[in-house]
């Protein structure tokens, strides 16, 4: 465990952080540099993290972690934290943690100045001139953002979230002493009260936790959800606790019957191992139990062995060795090595049944795979030598921080951002492959639109179907591991609302909204531009142009950036096209009379805004009615949505026209119309055999789809079958209907209008 030798090399500092997390700046009347509070607290030493950083630092390296550490003393000088302790010995040890993973310099001194900014006021600037860049860039992502104003406590917090995961985008340094910062805050969280240390921990276990299990820092990772489960549930942490204690003494005998066979086997395999116990963690348990609905008694994988050999292929000899030894239980080997998880994991896990019938897991590893194992992207330092090329971990950890990057460009919202983000920590994953044989990573429940924007944007903006092992298969189905997956395209295909309810990744998230936001952007800087020159023609006024100086100024007075933003606010229904023009008059007619512009908005002279159907999201065709083109139909600008078209007809949009007369406008169906427009009919039938079948194949043969049906049974014998259809007009929906007509069971056929 990587925090071992760390904790035995600063036992003597450790032993005075008695627990307390940090508290704002609380200076006192005359400040004397690490004098006792009046709690009588022991003076902090740098001592025990010397010792720890000589073993692989230069001279002339320590003095520069040295340096740091006099001015972190200074600017701490006078805080204390809630325990009483001199607040510079919380930077101390979580440089220690950090000198555990043998991080380099730059890293060390950030970790002893990470509190300086947020807390002291020192400036970004005076440490790099004193310290250098990097280190002032790393201190800088490691501030948390106090001094701006946000309109809520969870805004800002997602604010300093996606601040510094950016920054670990750019230096994943920034994130490891963060994580280091987190477990020694963790580790005396006593002193506060039990609503915050709660609050606290919550936050560790849905940011923290999933983030040191995705670099691979598994150590790191169970002693956090061990730490986390203590605040969040003392008691229950207490009487889990007591348990394992007492399941360790009873399962000795059998522990050690099991280590001394197998000490046996392995060398007279001519196998040289290092044989270890492995414990699962209280949080593990805990987790299992609750998930699954188990007793402590039932979960009976608490405990195991780790066998760590010298080369590759022993692993693979050791485990077969194991089999002979003892029984495997089917259905529990996993091959992680020929496979890694997402986070670099590699090795062989099987579960045996030991002497008694106890199950018992084995480990089969590498020592260069336990390291990596125990301490992820720390095992492989990314920063000792930047002409060492990376290994697949790194690779992984690299590809997935530029992930955020890609995230960040398109996502405006902190909130929105932090969403994305929470998306791709899931610990589990899917393990899926390419056309090519190549494999893709995924999180559990991903679907195919998942693994399409995994290989490309475009492949996902285009996705129209997926073939799952060689079949057909809808974009929302469940991706497993193992499954071969081919995306099938078309350059007319664009992302769908939709696919937003079922996708599990960040990236594909991010991908749909923002190209959604940009098409829905441009079809209403299109559609605010007909609009506009509708209300234009009415005044006998051509259609400006670009370099009009009118647009700057009309832009100037309402808080618009740009001329398109002007359009698309027109399209969007956000400013009326009527008043816009009169600015565009020779007398500029700057107010006009709400009057005028109602006559102007309603004239029944007015040319109707001819409509496609296929206009996109600044022209919707509304569901509460389906329009279908042939039948009488108005439209209403809704704010924020664009121009939405009813059936005249429609009572929804009745009651909404007596209430904001003046947003509605005259529309008429254009000759040439979308085809496949959506309409829904209410079919009442016999329940007998094959009724369906056979209203299936008419609707089919009258060239009609069915997107979906859902059946309710009637009084007596007969069924209503909903239907929704892509139909092409009023005219080719009442062809449907009689093709339906042609099937004797039908009794009634309705067509849906509200």
């Amino acid at each position: 465990m990587a925090f071992t030798t760390l904790r035995g090399a600063s036992s003597g500092l450790l032993a005075v952080l008695k627990k307390g997390p940090r508290l704002r700046r609380r200076r006192s009347a005359a400040p004397v540099a690490l004098q006792e509070s009046p709690a009588t607290a022991p003076i902090a030493s740098l001592a025990p993290l010397t010792e720890v950083i000589r073993h692989y630092l230069d001279p002339k390296e320590i003095e520069r972690v040295r340096e740091a550490y006099r001015f972190a003393d200074q600017a701490h000088l006078g805080q204390f934290r809630a325990s009483g302790e001199p607040y510079i010995s919380h930077p101390i040890a979580v440089t220690e943690i950090c000198a555990g993973w043998k991080l380099d310099v730059e890293s060390l001194m950030a970790a002893l100045l990470h509190d300086v900014i947020e807390d002291q006021g020192v400036t970004k600037q005076e440490l790099a001139e004193r310290f250098g860049t990097d280190v002032s860039e790393i201190v800088d992502g490691l501030s948390k953002l106090q001094r701006l104003e946000f309109a809520s406590k969870a805004e800002q917090q997602a604010e300093s979230f996606r601040k510094m995961l950016l920054a670990m985008a750019r230096d994943v340094r920034v994130i490891l002493i963060k994580l280091a910062d987190r477990l020694h805050n963790m580790r005396t969280l006593g002193a506060v009260s039990p609503e915050k240390r709660r609050r606290i921990a919550r936050e560790t276990l849905e940011i923290y936790t999933p983030i040191a299990h995705r670099l691979g820092l598994n150590a790191l990772f169970r002693e956090l959800q061990d730490l986390c489960f203590q605040a969040i549930h003392p008691n229950r942490y207490r009487v889990l606790q007591k348990a394992m204690l007492a399941a360790r003494g009873n399962r000795r005998e059998v522990l050690s019957k099991i280590h001394d066979a197998v000490s046996a086997a392995l060398p007279a395999a001519g196998i040289e191992a290092e044989i270890s116990g492995r414990e699962k963690s209280l949080y593990g348990i805990y987790h299992k139990m609750s998930e699954q609905k188990k007793s402590f008694s039932d979960v009976l994988d608490i405990y195991g062995f780790r066998i760590i050999v010298h080369t590759l292929p022993e692993c693979y000899l050791a485990l077969g060795t194991l089999h002979q030894l003892y029984r495997p239980v089917p259905g529990k080997f996993k091959d992680y090595i020929a496979i890694p998880k997402l986070n670099g994991y590699q090795s062989l896990h099987t579960t045996l049944i030991g002497p008694y019938g106890t199950p018992v897991e084995f480990q089969f590893r590498t020592r260069d795979m336990d390291h990596v194992a125990e301490e992820g992207v720390a095992s492989h330092w990314l920063y000792k030598d930047p002409n060492v090329s990376l290994n697949d971990l790194q690779k992984r950890t690299h590809q997935w921080l530029q992930s955020l990057l890609d995230i960040q460009s398109q996502t405006g919202d902190s909130g929105e951002f932090l969403e994305h983000v929470k998306v791709d920590l899931f610990p589990d994953a899917v393990y899926v492959f390419t056309p090519r044989g190549k494999i893709i990573s995924l999180p559990r429940g991903a679907t195919p639109v998942d693994f399409a924007y995994a290989i490309h944007t475009d492949i996902g903006n285009q996705a129209v179907a997926a073939k799952i092992n060689g079949e057909f298969a809808p974009l929302r189905s469940e991706l497993k591991s193992g499954d071969a997956v081919e995306i099938v395209t078309s350059s007319a295909s664009r992302p769908s609302a939709q696919w937003l309810n079922y996708v599990r990744t960040g990236r594909a998230r991010s991908e749909i909204r923002h190209y959604l936001r940009t098409v829905k952007y441009e079809e209403s800087v299109a559609f605010g531009r007909r609009l506009l020159q509708q209300a234009l023609n009415q005044i006998n006024l051509p259609f400006p142009a670009d370099d009009d100086p009118e647009w700057e100024k009309l832009a100037k007075g309402s808080g618009a950036q740009s001329r398109d933003e002007i359009l698309a606010d027109i399209g969007l229904g956000k400013r009326l096209a009527a008043v816009v023009a009169r600015r565009f008059a020779p007398e500029n007619a700057l107010v006009a009379t709400t009057a005028a512009v109602f006559d102007e908005i309603t004239s029944t002279t007015a040319a109707p805004i001819l409509i496609h159907g296929n206009e996109g999201q600044a022209v919707q065709l509304a569901p509460c009615c389906g329009p279908l083109p042939g039948d009488a139909i108005i439209g209403g600008i809704r704010l924020g949505h664009g121009l939405v078209v009813h059936m005249a007809e429609c009572s929804v949009a009745q009651r909404q026209r007596a209430r904001e007369p003046e947003r509605w406008l005259p529309v008429a169906w254009d000759t040439k119309t979308a085809r496949h427009l959506t309409t829904r009919l209410d079919v009442t039938a016999l329940n007998e055999r094959g009724v369906l079948g056979r209203l299936a194949a008419e609707i089919t043969e009258a060239d009609s789809n069915i997107l979906h049906l859902t059946m309710q049974e009637d009084v007596g014998s007969t069924a209503v079958l909903h239907l929704t259809l892509q139909v092409d007009s009023r005219n080719h929906l009442a062809q449907v209907i009689r093709a339906i007509r042609h099937v004797p069971q039908v009794k009634k056929i309705v067509r849906v209008k509200g």
